[in-house]
């Protein structure tokens, strides 16, 4: 046992011992002092203990719920019940402890928390993502060794409060300085991530609090030190795990896993509210706080329905959408027993119905000690763990599950065919030698296939080149310039800052505050005349994002003339930029800014598979206006299709058969003349049945295939 968990286990005992009763009369930050003068003198030199960087583990953290205890009774009744299993997914991961307990190299963990806190911490404990040790303990050391005196935001608002005035300034330091390297390059993703995640667990050791920042001690203790301790990472177990910061009932409709496992708010103690000031720290915005314990003002966005009235109902949508052999759920009994805001706001028998509902369900207990204010009726508390193995699912829901494991595009081409994928990819080959992605637009198809070869073909080559910079440059790169255009330029930045930054809010938009930098940065473009195609391509890149829709569209003279929209370059598609980045440059994929008739059709073969996607003819898209397509566009891709079948060559045709009441005789007659087969699509892209539901609609969107 290290340091780390001497203190903890040390602190954790007297703190529930002392809560529990009511009163907190011991010094804290003396006490960690001590124990850690006592185990440096018994365990090292006078030498060693000068430059020693101590590690934490993963359960090295206080956090309310923690299941840290209850970990050896999960894995007892998945090894007793749950037969064989590849993946294990752990919807509200909290610290990561139980993912943690089932992480090893033949068992995929998808993990997911709301809170973002909680997100870096996972990237640092199961992502595989490359860092540099050495350089992580550099900076660890030349953290806990600087002394810094400059007033900052973290002094300012939690000085004299949560931490001493002195480790504040250092906390805020240390915070912007790893905000500084990453912006300058000089740490990646995972780098950043280790070294918040170490800052955060050095928090939770000094922090003038009973382990949540609701509020703070009047007594504070003056023997606190910020210390950074080194995260013990085991990277040979994280082979195939996926890390998610979303919505838990959104999260469920597209991931599954062998075995799912839940650990829901139980009351009404938001998460958003009890962690507020570490999040804050995380996200690094310095938003307005507000209050006694200094929130942030808007904490909407890490809100939990399970802390609500609204618990149930959500807790059904959840185990409804979910997709598993056997589901896990922890529950307490604190449904009749807890009073106020410690009562679980789902009862028994609405649990119990539930997943009784969804199938076979199984009840186990363990008596647990419980984390309350001292006011509710504690005696004979349980922790439940609620087994359910669902009923088999109908074959469409299965498939929707799987399909919709797809990456999105950051480039919201008009006609992008993303929400389309699950029901283009049920008629694609199954297996494909070259995929041909004509008409590639966003590459929403063409990125989320598996072939040994994908060429995607785009006629717009201010597009392409993007694509083209994707696969030379790291998504660091990528990143870091547009961060650079957007300083330059000095639009919005809400990934950095708060709405309230800006003087408005999230339902307003940035439209106004942008409105006149983005024109500047448009004219910029469309007169660029410096010869470096980076620039160039990052400046498109940020014109995109921050235009209406994400949208592309230039006039008769060649410029871009999109005007701009009220959200910029936020968090969500900051990921999935660096995602969509990533995937580029690991798949044998290549970009041609070609004509369609000037492709090389005597090179393709029959284990090939043709996709095309063009501009319909009826369709009244961006690209399509003032005759971006025609009739003899048309009539020359009709003549493309029938030489690949001709070859022999599988293709798919995406196009519409009836738009607004317009029909396209041009298509129909081209299908019938060459008993090609029509597939129609679900355009409204839910879960109904065409001919029930899509006979009288005024677009009929198609798939035509040769097979």
């Amino acid at each position: 046992m290290n340091i780390t968990n001497v203190i903890d286990e040390t602190i954790n005992h007297l703190e529930v011992n002392n809560y529990i009763a009511g009163k907190i009369d011991y010094n804290k930050g003396q006490l960690v002092k001590e124990i850690r003068e006592q185990y440096l003198k018994n365990n090292f030199s006078s030498e060693e203990n000068k430059y020693n960087l101590e590690t934490i583990e993963i359960k090295s953290r206080r956090y309310l719920g923690s299941k840290t205890k209850l970990v050896p009774f999960i894995k007892k009744i998945v090894k007793n019940h749950c037969g064989d299993y590849n993946s294990f997914f752990d919807v509200f991961g909290g610290t990561g402890v139980v993912s943690s307990a089932f992480n090893n190299e033949n068992i995929k963990i998808i993990i997911n928390d709301l809170l973002n806190t909680n997100y870096k911490s996972y990237k640092t404990w199961f992502d595989n993502s490359n860092y540099d040790i050495d350089k992580i303990k550099k900076l660890l050391i030349y953290f806990n060794q600087s002394n810094p005196t400059e007033e900052n935001y973290v002094s300012k608002h939690f000085g004299n409060k949560f931490f001493t005035y002195k480790d504040s300034i250092k906390i805020g330091f240390v915070r912007e300085k790893i905000r500084e390297f990453y912006k300058n390059g000089k740490i990646n993703d995972r780098e950043r991530d280790i070294l918040i995640t170490s800052l955060i667990y050095a928090l939770d050791k000094i922090a003038n609090t009973c382990g949540h920042y609701d509020a703070y001690r009047k007594k504070l203790d003056e023997c606190n030190d910020l210390e950074l301790f080194l995260p013990d990472i085991t990277d040979k177990m994280n082979k195939n795990n996926e890390i998610f910061n979303m919505d838990a009932n959104e999260l469920v409709k597209f991931k599954q896993a062998d075995i799912v496992y839940i650990d829901p708010p139980y009351n009404s103690r938001q998460y958003s509210d009890t962690y507020h000031l570490l999040e804050n720290i995380t996200e690094w915005k310095k938003p307005e706080v507000t209050g006694k314990a200094q929130k942030m003002v808007d904490r909407s966005h890490i809100k939990s329905n399970y802390c609500t009235v609204k618990a149930p109902e959500a807790f059904e949508e959840l185990i409804k959408n979910i997709n598993a052999k056997y589901i896990l759920v922890s529950y307490s009994n604190m449904g009749e027993k807890g009073v106020g805001r410690s009562q679980a706001k789902i009862s028994d028998v609405e649990l119990k119905s539930i997943l009784e509902e969804k199938g076979e369900t199984r009840v186990f207990n363990k008596n647990h000690k419980v984390f309350t204010t001292g006011k509710s009726n504690i005696e004979d508390h349980k922790e439940r763990i609620f087994l359910c193995k669902p009923k088999k699912k109908s074959r469409f829901f299965i498939k929707e599950i799987i399909d919709n494991e797809n990456m999105k595009s950051p480039m919201n081409y008009t006609g992008g065919k993303y929400k389309l994928l699950p029901q283009l990819k049920e008629y694609f080959p199954k297996k494909i030698d070259t995929f041909y992605d004509i008409f590639t637009g966003g590459v929403n198809v063409g990125i989320n296939i598996k072939a040994n070869k994908i060429i995607c073909l785009e006629s717009q080559k201010k597009v392409l080149d993007i694509y083209k910079q994707f696969k030379n440059k790291s998504k660091e790169e990528v990143e870091n310039k547009i961060d650079q255009i957007i300083d330059k330029y000095n639009l919005s930045n809400t990934y950095e800052y708060s709405y309230e930054h800006y003087n408005t809010t999230s339902s307003k938009g940035l439209s106004k505050y942008n409105k006149k930098k983005f024109e500047k940065l448009r004219d910029d473009f469309n007169n660029y005349t410096k010869d470096d195609s980076f620039e160039y391509s990052m400046m498109f890149l940020t014109l995109i994002i921050y235009s209406f829709n994400n949208q592309i569209r230039f006039n008769n003279d060649g410029n871009y003339n999109m005007p701009v929209n009220k959200r910029d370059f936020n968090g969500s598609l900051r990921k999935r930029m660096r995602k969509f980045v990533e995937e580029i440059k690991n798949k044998n994929i290549n970009f041609l800014d070609i004509d369609f008739r000037n492709l090389e059709i005597d090179k393709i073969n029959k284990n090939d598979f043709v996709y095309l996607d063009p501009p319909y003819l009826i369709g009244t898209a961006s690209y399509n206006e003032n005759g971006g397509w025609t009739k003899k566009d048309e009539l020359d891709l009709y003549k493309l299709l029938n030489e690949l079948n001709e070859m022999e060559v599988k293709f798919a045709l995406s196009n519409v058969i009836k738009h607004k009441n317009k029909e396209n005789k041009l298509l129909n007659d081209f299908i019938k003349e060459n008993n090609y087969c029509i597939n129609y699509l679900n355009f409204n892209y839910n879960n109904s049945n065409y001919q029930q539901k899509h006979k009288d609609s005024e677009t009929i969107e198609v798939l035509i295939t040769n097979y």
